[in-house]
């Protein structure tokens, strides 16, 4: 009887009970708002039925009949009517929700519906629909107008035989405006009640029908048809809270994206940005080439590599810190301008600024020198910026950076003199006095310097680079540091090198290449000495690019930008995880299922 179906409901019928509960309830309370600003919005029977529908069900979760109660509780029943409403509502967990939209699938499948389709005839996306009909007036129907579109309801609001629930997609969102009358006769008796108890937040499902704009303004798409795309059973996070846990939305990131809109909207425009540096350099004639991701020797870059092993030939590999030395191979076999745009790896520290695998572009062009890559830098960087943010008058974390040309141009000796006082460069033939300076300067890392042009370095990374907060091209970096760099036209022990800084970070890298093999040879040994004094981020000696460049190398120029420090400059963003889709996590970074929260 019904004290053994009481007592044998689960926890999943108890929950499901409820949340039919709360859905009612809600249509019971907008019914009772829509009837005080519009008697005629409902009738009395009407709303009637709809609080027998909720006394129905509160009465399955109701403890059977029992003797009266003596007079003793009856001021217990007196207690005020929004504290026993509170006590009413149960909070459903995740898992039990789980459980209850596997149920709502079950009940597709017993209607003869497959809850997972094949697919459905999309014509227009939310944002077309939108622009199409921006001039529809409040209150009219578009005449004669039809769409079908489909995407995910992120909200639903249920007045009786009137719904209104949020539809988005890859472009936008639009509501949809779902009536009974026209839902049934168009789909069958069940279907507007399939619609309003099958259908949860977060289902895909397909929508054909007529364009209106309601009293209020809101474009909606009046629903006919439609169809249960993709039963959706885990729940979204929380509308109110969101998701708020940083590891959790990098780890689960397809979680990220659906109740993130502005998340989105950084993807979108990190495709705009790197079609835009695509796009820039082939319309000027650059040739966009593959190089191979497992090198059997490091070069191009001082960095730690990640090591692999290739069972077959049974030899050790390493993933590529750099593309440019494969790059300047393809100069030399006659191509003149070339580029590569994709993954690097290195396998070193993680911070906000740094993840071991990262996307930057490396391109070379003959006969230019460093000067053509400090303008082809800066029209990357501006053509993007007004491409994505609409002005060169930036935002970034609250700093504001004006990206108007022509940047700060400044030797790293001058910027290292006027942060320290001390002309390191005038002291380049006595290293032990510039060393004991930098010492009383307690210059982080200077102990470990070997040469003037390594103390440079070690300053300006110590003193200068936090500050430069405005684009800065900081140029003639010292040869010590600059293995692959044209020795300077005029200043001695100083390379043709730039980097460019913003917001105190490295954005870019470029120098007039050296091509004199000897020169090459002799830089390389330096490299390789070090990595044999336990240098991990020293380069090998890499002999088959000096035999390509003995066979001659045309005067040429490189540069090198990291299209992740670009985005995220240009997108607002703190952390470079923010601007890459599935950053690297640790295992117990973020719970393992968001069942968990």
């Amino acid at each position: 009887g019904t004290v053994a179906t009481a007592l044998l409901m689960s926890a999943v019928d108890v929950a499901a009970i409820e949340s039919q509960i709360s859905e009612q309830g809600a249509t019971v309370r907008a019914m009772k708002e829509a009837m005080k600003a519009d008697e005629n919005a409902h009738t009395k029977s009407e709303l009637t039925a709809e609080v027998d529908k909720l006394k129905t069900l509160k009465a399955q979760l109701s403890p059977p009949e029992a003797a009266p109660k003596p007079a003793a509780q009856k001021p217990a029943a007196k207690q005020p009517a929004a504290k026993k409403g509170k006590k009413e509502e149960v909070k459903v967990s995740p898992r039990e929700e789980r459980t209850v939209r596997m149920g709502k699938a079950d009940k597709f499948r017993e209607k003869g519906i497959n809850p997972y389709a094949y697919t459905w005839d999309v014509k227009d996306s939310c944002t077309k629909l939108q622009e199409a009909h921006k001039d529809l007036g409040n209150g009219e129907v578009a005449e004669g107008a039809r769409t079908s579109i489909a995407g995910r309801v992120m909200a639903k609001r249920v007045f009786g035989k009137l719904a209104f629930y949020t539809l988005t997609d890859s472009a936008g969102e639009i509501q949809l405006y779902l009536e009974e009358a026209a839902v049934k006769a168009a789909g069958g008796d069940d279907s507007f009640e399939d619609l309003k108890t099958l259908v949860d937040i977060g289902d895909w499902i397909g929508v054909e029908g007529g364009i209106k704009r309601t009293d209020k303004g809101e474009l909606s798409v009046m629903v006919d048809k439609w169809a249960m795309l993709t039963k959706t059973i885990l729940p979204l996070p929380d509308k109110f809270k969101g998701l708020t846990d940083v590891n959790i939305r990098y780890r689960r990131r397809y979680v990220d994206l659906i109740v993130n809109a502005e998340v989105r909207d950084t993807f979108r425009k990190r495709a705009a940005i790197v079609q835009g540096v695509r796009s820039y350099l082939q319309d000027r004639d650059y040739i966009e080439i593959e190089t191979p991701v497992m090198t059997s020797d490091i070069g191009g870059a001082d960095a730690r590599p990640f090591v692999t092993h290739h069972n077959a030939l049974d030899m050790q590999l390493y993933l590529r810190i750099a593309t440019e030395l494969h790059l300047k191979r393809m100069v030399v076999g006659g191509f003149e301008r070339v580029f590569e745009l994709g993954r690097i790896f290195r396998n070193e520290g993680v911070s906000t600024r740094h993840n071991p695998e990262f996307t930057s572009v490396e391109l070379y062009e003959a006969y230019a020198d460093y000067e053509d890559m400090i303008r082809i830098t800066e029209d990357i960087i501006c053509e993007n910026a007004m491409k994505v943010c609409g002005s060169l008058e930036i935002d970034y974390q609250g700093t504001p950076i004006s990206l108007q040309r022509p940047w700060r141009r400044v030797s790293m000796n001058d910027l290292v003199t006027e942060a320290t006082g001390v002309d390191f460069y005038a002291m380049r033939d006595d290293f032990a006095a510039a060393k004991a300076k930098a010492l009383e300067l307690k210059i982080d890392g200077a102990d470990g310097a070997n040469s003037v042009g390594e103390l440079i370095n070690k300053a300006f990374e110590d003193k200068c680079e936090s500050s430069l907060i405005q684009p800065t091209f900081v140029c003639e970096h010292p040869k010590e540091i600059s293995p692959l760099a044209k020795p300077h036209r005029s200043k001695e022990g100083l390379t043709e090198r730039f980097e460019l800084f913003i917001y105190g970070r490295e954005h870019a890298n470029g120098f007039s290449e050296l091509t004199d093999p000897i020169d090459q040879r002799e830089r390389f040994e330096a490299q390789a000495a070090k990595k044999e004094a336990g240098d991990v981020e020293a380069a090998d000696i890499d002999e088959d690019f000096l035999m390509a460049i003995e066979y001659g190398m045309p005067p040429t120029a490189g540069l090198g930008i990291g299209i992740d420090r670009v985005v995220m400059l240009l997108t607002n963003s703190a952390s470079i995880r923010d601007v890459i889709a599935f950053p690297l996590m640790r295992p117990e970074e973020g719970a393992t299922s968001l069942l968990e929260e």
